[in-house]
């Protein structure tokens, strides 16, 4: 229970946000692994709770993941804490007192905050907290400054993830000095409902970042995304330094002409584009460019090599999954056929040949270490890890769901290059079942209206009853 480390390893508490559970710990990993750190933890270690000790960090490491993870709030020193009052006391009277003094200086200013998890205190038992259990234990008093204080200190305390069963007192508490919040403001700085240009299907902020986290995107990478749409997810990386290009099949959107996605705007603007919404967040230099492309058709050299791929292709619900026709996937008329062949704009592109694709082409193009993050739609009954498409050259990092409804989720898959494609990889379908594409994903659309069809009419019956 107690800390001992001493200064050159201090022991420090991560609050995580509440939402967006399963992606907590794979971006904490990638930020950490940015700085070429460990993710080392208490034995204790709860992925599913609000509060992380780490080990073998030092305040520099923290500051770094702190300016940019979106699902962690704050960050602290932990010097002490307990499941009960008195094992809070001994844990920070066991604390080093070198690692206190520069903190604890009578002329110092100081605030002290109390956070609550699955309980809300009022004012008056906020104070008694402070007043009891910290000031009593610290014996110190400091010139208190809420305004502008040279040090926070905060007063934690966790009363489980049940709001249904909420205990007297708290599970565990933690006191540390305030180091640094969390990025949960671009949430609503980069908020879809005040970006210049949007469409049906653009990626909210907060998973855009945290996509961004998972592929690790920093400064003066060249990241791509194949289903550009309108650009969420090169805004999200190019607020990390990355320059970033993109493509899609539809026109329109590409070129910002056509129907408008807002409410009472008929038609998009004349300054409606991708750019633009770089240029509105101050990152228009980090812009390459973006262009009307087939992704089943790639336009790229071979040795063009982008450091991430990110993106999330369409799922055929509120965006058609399509490619352009060809020749080659006409069925040759019969001799005596007298009219003239006819090759379509554009044909169905099933979503196992996207990811197909879309793996080959990573596989191709990314450089060794880069890493490919997509969104993998999934029909919940049928799922199982047998569904995540495979490739070679890939390694699966992490797979984390976020649920769309009671039968339907999407999964944001990471995966990391370590290898060149050899000649070979490209029967390895044929000899290991892995890596032969999954058919289902191709009914996925089908099955989800089914889904939503079931779900009304039972809906229906029962405002019936």
């Amino acid at each position: 229970m107690a800390l001992h480390c001493g200064r050159a390893c201090r022991q420090y508490l991560l609050h995580l946000a509440h939402d967006n559970v399963d992606f907590r710990l794979p971006e904490i990993k990638a930020l950490l692994s940015l700085r070429k750190r460990p993710f080392d933890t208490s034995e204790t270690f709860n992925e599913k709770s609000p509060f992380w000790q780490l080990n073998g960090l030092s305040e520099d490491d923290i500051r770094s993941v702190m300016s940019r993870t979106v699902c962690g709030k704050s960050a602290f020193e932990l010097w002490g804490h307990g499941t009960t009052i008195d094992e809070l006391r001994t844990s920070l009277l066991e604390y080093p007192a070198e690692n206190m003094a520069p903190y604890l200086q009578q002329n110092s200013t100081y605030k002290i905050n109390v956070y609550t998890f699955n309980k809300t205190l009022v004012f008056k038992d906020r104070i008694e907290k402070i007043d009891v259990t910290l000031i009593a234990i610290l014996n110190v008093f400091w010139t208190v400054n809420l305004k502008d204080p040279e040090h926070i200190f905060c007063l934690l305390e966790d009363y489980g993830s049940d709001p249904n069963d909420i205990p007297e007192e708290p599970f565990h508490m933690y006191f540390g000095r305030w180091i640094a919040d969390g990025q949960r403001e671009l949430i609503r700085s980069y908020s879809v409902k005040k970006r210049h240009f949007i469409g049906n299907t653009s990626m909210d902020a907060g998973l855009s970042f945290i996509m961004a986290n998972h592929a690790k995107v920093k400064a003066d990478d060249l990241v791509y995304d194949p289903f550009v749409g309108t650009g969420s997810l090169l805004v999200a990386c190019s607020r990390f330094g990355a320059y970033v290009c993109g493509t899609d099949i539809d026109y329109n959107t590409i070129h910002g002409i056509g129907k408008a996605s807002r409410k009472n705007q008929k038609w998009r603007g004349p300054d409606e584009n991708i750019r633009a919404n770089l240029r509105q967040y101050g990152t228009e230099s980090l812009y390459v460019d973006v262009m009307v492309s087939d992704a089943s058709k790639t336009v790229w050299r071979k040795n063009a090599q982008f450091d991430a791929i990110v993106t999330d292709p369409p799922y055929g619900i509120r965006e058609s999954t399509r490619r352009t026709g060809s020749h080659k996937d006409i069925i040759k008329p019969p001799e005596d056929f007298s009219g003239e062949s006819h090759v379509p704009v554009s044909m169905a592109y099933h979503l196992s040949d996207i990811f197909a694709d879309l793996l080959n082409f990573a596989a191709h193009h990314l450089v060794l270490g880069g890493r490919l993050v997509y969104w993998l739609p999934i029909y919940r009954p049928e799922y199982c890890e047998e569904m995540v498409p495979l490739h070679p050259c890939l390694t699966l990092t992490n797979n984390c769901e976020q649920t769309l409804s009671s039968h339907t989720s999407r999964r944001l898959i990471t995966m990391e290059k370590i290898k060149e494609p050899e000649d070979s990889d490209r029967l390895a379908h044929l000899a290991d079942p892995r890596f032969t594409p999954y058919q289902g994903h191709n009914s996925f659309r089908e099955k989800y209206f089914c889904g939503l069809t079931k779900k009304n009419g039972k809906d229906n019956n029962q405002s019936v009853r």
